[in-house]
């Protein structure tokens, strides 16, 4: 079993950065696909950005591509998330999550407890 823990999120202005971190932990990192998602007041959950076990394969939500990068180093079992040009409609609780099976879509095995992000306009 693994253990995610995001860091990073906060209060920015729109077309400011911000980068999140999803620490793991109990597994060495290598062993799962991971993903970020992410989730809006009042509404579901959505997909954002996933990537594969070595890093070389990535995949982005039509809506942040271009914005939005998805990077991972498993030497440090941590996972990124580097958010530019951020719209107040990326304003959500992002959630990091593991599983092993090659889709970068739900469902995930594990989740962190996720991180606030707020882009004022």
């Amino acid at each position: 079993q693994v253990q995610l823990v995001e860091s990073g999120g906060g209060l920015v202005q729109a077309g400011g950065s911000l980068r999140l971190s999803c620490a793991a932990s109990g597994r060495t990192l290598s062993r799962y696909i991971m993903g970020w998602f992410r989730q809006a007041p009042g509404k579901e959950r959505d997909f954002v950005a996933g990537i594969s076990w070595s890093g070389s394969t990535t995949d982005f939500a039509d809506s942040v591509k271009g914005r939005f990068t998805i990077s991972r180093d498993n030497t440090k079992n941590t996972v990124y998330l580097q958010m530019n040009s951020l719209k107040p409609e990326d304003t959500a609780i992002y959630y990091c999550a593991a599983k092993t099976k090659l889709t970068f879509r739900e469902p995930y095995d594990y989740w962190g407890q996720g991180t606030q992000v707020t882009v004022s306009s």
